[in-house]
């Protein structure tokens, strides 16, 4: 601060007289320390009325002599009862506002109408795939057609405890693949016994192995006219397009293969399973075979992810499933023998030694197959081969069909079966899509049967990988 001609200090004075004199008139060597003091505890008068007024009880008694400390809004008045203007008092409200209080008012909710989606349902409710059997040399099986049979076709096969409707159909309506699925024609295999609604098969019916199982699909291409396919296989589903891919290399274009094991099964894994076999002959679904097929299919902390889906799928195992036909199915599976492939790196050897076709190796990062399909990728070309694993997923399809569909469409983008498709083109089609749902919906009255609903994808919002 300037000093004036006596030597003492003045306070700086304006129109407003923000600032205003707490220092004491004449100064000395044992003052000036006390001068500092005071004007630290002068400017604490911010903290509080109540420190103030101990602040100035203190100075106004001290050896210094008096200390005038004068408010802001009015100088005249030392009271410690002040007033807070109105602009601090609006701010004071606001920002105890966005501050949590200890006590909270009970809150009473009224006029709340819950409503709750559809129903996810594993039934068969989609028109548009016609089912036909097909006879083998092991028996009749059932192959569901989705779309026109002109063009390329995709060939898949479902896993353990499932079939075409509860492993592909919501995944194959889902938006984006609805899209990529124009320029495409899907067969849909089921393994015999498997389909919705199978008899059971005879006592004395020998069920095929995983290698004639694989040899069935001739006969599928046959009665079709396919001379070449793209293969989509989940689990054992995966296992059996490999076998026909290493016997009939030619007639593959392409596979897509979802938790594929290449390997034989372990002790523990064939332990299980033949206990899983002889409950479901013997007793039918039991808990302890439900629990292996959702650890099977879901991976672990299935509960705490997808709560629905899950109760879903387990309320499908309990009802829909032919227990006998299962724990045929399971026998084969487990069975199994080993691909006998691996990685050649020599070019005159590698077409023996392993699969020749473009492979999309996927798998989920709560799958039990994870480390199985790490091996069988080692086992794989690294030029015509790709390993991908989802995060916060083990049955891939059903929890994450986002992620599932891009990278199907980008492989076969890669591989130049398809043109690609810009978001322009996605977004009228899903417009379309939506249009065409509304549409079914309002022809109704404006009330959904059960006719008119269908899957047309997953609910369960995407993580990225």
């Amino acid at each position: 601060m300037p000093g004036s001609p006596s030597g003492s200090y003045r306070s700086l004075t304006g129109s407003s007289e923000v600032y205003r004199s707490t220092t004491v008139s004449g100064a000395n060597a044992a003052a000036a320390t006390g001068l500092l003091d005071g004007v630290k505890k002068a400017f604490s008068f911010v903290s509080g009325a109540a420190k103030e007024e101990r602040l100035l009880q203190r100075n106004t008694t001290g050896a210094m002599g008096p200390i005038v400390i004068s408010s802001r809004t009015d100088s005249a008045n030392t009271n410690t009862n002040r007033k807070m203007p109105s602009s601090g008092v609006a701010e004071e409200a606001a920002l105890l506002g966005t501050m949590p209080s200890d006590s909270m008012d009970d809150i009473e909710l009224k006029n709340i109408q819950l409503q709750f989606p559809s129903a996810r349902s594993l039934s068969r409710d989609d028109s548009t795939a016609q089912e036909e059997i097909v006879e083998t040399d092991r028996g009749n099986i059932v192959v569901a057609v989705q779309g026109s049979r002109n063009k390329p076709a995709i060939l898949t096969y479902h896993d353990l405890g499932l079939n075409y409707i509860s492993s592909f159909q919501a995944f194959f309506n889902y938006i984006d693949m609805r899209a990529l699925l124009e320029n495409f024609c899907v067969y849909h295999v089921n393994a015999p016994g498997q389909e919705e609604g199978a008899q059971t098969l005879p006592e004395d019916y020998v069920y095929p192995t995983m290698d004639e199982l694989a040899n069935q699909l001739s006969y599928v291409l046959t009665h079709f006219g396919i001379k070449q396919f793209i293969g989509f296989g989940v689990g054992a589903g995966s296992n059996i397009l490999c076998r026909f891919a290493l016997s009939h290399p030619n007639q593959v274009s392409a596979l897509c293969l979802i938790n594929c094991v290449s390997t034989p099964s372990g002790w523990i894994e064939w332990g299980y399973q033949k206990l899983n076999a002889r409950y479901l002959r013997s007793k039918g679904m039991t808990q302890g075979v439900l629990d292996y097929l959702m650890w099977h299919h879901f991976g672990r902390h299935n509960e705490e992810r997808n709560h629905d889906l899950v109760q879903v799928y387990k309320n499908y195992f309990e009802r829909n499933v032919n227990t006998t036909n299962l724990a045929l199915f399971i026998d084969s599976y487990i069975k199994r023998s080993d691909l006998n492939i691996h990685r050649e790196m020599d070019p005159v050897k590698k077409k023996a030694a392993t699969l020749i076709m473009p492979i999309l190796n996927i798998t989920g990062a709560f799958s039990p197959q994870m480390d199985d399909t790490v091996t069988f990728n080692g086992r794989l070309d690294p030029t015509n081969s790709s390993w991908m694993k989802i995060s916060d997923c083990g049955m891939v399809l059903e929890e994450q069909p986002a992620k599932v569909s891009e990278a199907f469409r980008l492989f076969l983008q890669g591989e130049g079966y398809v043109a690609p498709l810009s978001p322009t083109k996605m977004a009228l089609f899903r417009k379309a899509s939506l249009e065409e749902l509304l549409k079914s919906k309002f022809s109704t009255g404006g009330q959904w049967t059960a006719n008119v609903i269908r899957i047309t994808e997953n609910p369960i919002s995407a993580v990225v990988c």
